[in-house]
């Protein structure tokens, strides 16, 4: 796949903004701060085509990246933001419509972060992306964050938490190193065709 021919596309706020899925497409989802458009630059391997922010919640629409035949969309972070009621009724209601109308999603990407266990909202996902149907890989992002033996023992503890996730394959994933970025195309490709 040529990362060189994505490009943004458009953002949509609220359910109906979303126009009619046309192609392919892998959603991105996580909580707040998870590293999701971190990963997006890294898998594009541009520096600042999804925004980064240390702050958690700054993605808050659903952004698209459109490339040869495929989009991408990064959704906003569940859990932790300094949001109103009326901004989390939002989030929920577009996440709801996104994954309720119909799309033609052929992944999605759940990141959970390696340095710790997945999170009530994290289960809550994995849950629902079972019930759904939806086929799922997990990526563990900040795997650069550990050394060698503490990554060793987190990827041992959470094969060992997510074994019943459903999930179709686990990759350790850093935005730093580029660590599971082959792999992670690979599955994108695959669900693809």
């Amino acid at each position: 796949m040529n990362t060189n021919q994505f490009a943004f596309e458009q953002a949509f706020g609220t359910p109906k903004q979303l126009p009619p899925s046309s192609l392919p497409e892998v959603a991105f989802a996580g909580r707040s701060n998870v590293g999701k458009s971190s990963l997006l630059n890294c898998l594009l391997r541009r520096r600042a085509l999804a925004r980064v922010s240390s702050m958690p919640g700054k993605t808050i629409t659903i952004n698209f990246y459109l490339g040869e035949g495929i989009r991408l969309a990064d959704l906003p972070g569940y859990g932790y933001a300094k949001r109103s009621q009326g901004e989390y009724r939002r989030f929920a209601d577009l996440m709801d419509f996104y994954f309720t109308s119909q799309r033609n999603i052929a992944l999605v990407v759940q990141l959970i972060d390696i340095r710790h266990p997945p999170s009530q909202d994290d289960r809550v996902m994995l849950s629902f992306l079972r019930e759904m149907n939806l086929p799922f890989v997990i990526v563990l992002t900040k795997s650069d964050k550990l050394g060698p033996t503490q990554f060793a023992r987190r990827m041992d503890e959470l094969r060992a938490e997510l074994a019943a996730s459903g999930a179709r394959e686990i990759i350790a994933f850093s935005s730093e190193t580029g660590l599971g970025r082959a792999e992670l195309w690979q599955a994108i490709a695959a669900a693809a065709q």
